[in-house]
């Protein structure tokens, strides 16, 4: 696990997790109150709920958690079965650490597993064209449930991948001021609120995550790393952690893209092998 964990304090605000995100590139931050853990923030919960700027309300409560002497296959099959990302460490209420799928990554990267991965670890998915607007890319993922997509060309040739990360990179906090008309009631019963509507108009504050209207092309990560449909799993465990992505793209022997290694699937080598605890 890491022991040096970033985190955020109730009552806090939505902009220090958008902070935090944008400058580490982690997925999640957990939430604590007096050393306590409370919740924990994902990127995802700033994307879906992007005029929320309270903790309390973005965070999910209560998360599930694992000791320290748990084995990492143990966490392997809870990121696996609830489509968790990360784990806080927890023992006695406190927050001792957190594992992460990278983490696992990273064992697996020194297992040297020696199987392909395409004995059931890659997963088919789809592209999306370098001048697709951000915002609309942020709309499919969510839509989706992708993490990452590849962007290709008009001439349908791999240019870039565009992640999660890459979106909470590019995002930024917009604030504006709607106006809501309380005058346009046609309330016609006699018990109306008529003395309120008088009052015409109630202005209020909005600050949302907003993504800039900018194309996909100018936010991707051009230099993609990709792998051979026979790469073998720890060598390819190895290439994400070095890279620091959390997918690898594999191509054929034209080396066009037939499909995706995610790390969330190369995980399962630890739920598929007999390697004791």
């Amino acid at each position: 696990m890491v022991d040096d964990v970033v985190s955020v304090e109730t009552p806090g605000n939505r902009d220090d997790v958008l902070r935090i995100l944008k400058r580490t590139g982690i997925s999640g931050v957990p939430v604590t109150n007096k050393g306590e853990l409370v919740g924990i923030i994902t990127r995802k919960d700033l994307l879906r709920k992007a005029d929320e700027t309270q903790l309390s309300l973005l965070m999910t409560s209560n998360p599930v958690t694992i000791g320290p002497e748990a084995s990492i296959i143990e966490a392997a099959r809870i990121m696996d079965k609830n489509k968790f990302r990360r784990l806080p460490v927890v023992e006695k209420g406190k927050l001792l650490g957190i594992i992460s799928i990278a983490d696992l990554v990273g064992a697996i990267a020194q297992m040297k597993f020696k199987s392909e991965i395409k004995m059931g670890y890659t997963k088919p998915t789809f592209a999306l064209w370098e001048n697709t607007p951000l915002p609309l890319v942020g709309r499919i993922m969510e839509i989706s449930g992708y993490d990452a997509i590849p962007i290709l060309n008009k001439d349908s040739m791999l240019t870039g991948i565009i992640s999660e990360r890459d979106l909470i990179k590019h995002a930024m906090i917009e604030d504006s001021v709607e106006v809501s008309d309380l005058s346009n009631g046609t309330d016609d019963d006699d018990w109306t609120w008529e003395s309120i509507r008088d009052m015409h108009t109630i202005s209020f504050g909005i600050s949302k995550v907003q993504l800039p209207d900018k194309l996909v092309k100018d936010a991707m990560v051009k230099e993609v790393v990709a792998v051979p449909q026979n790469a073998e799993i720890s060598e390819c465990a190895l290439k994400m952690k070095r890279s620091r992505v959390d997918q690898l793209p594999v191509i054929n022997g034209d080396k066009k893209m037939v499909s995706m290694l995610f790390d969330r699937e190369l995980i399962k080598v630890l739920l598929d092998s007999k390697i004791s605890a």
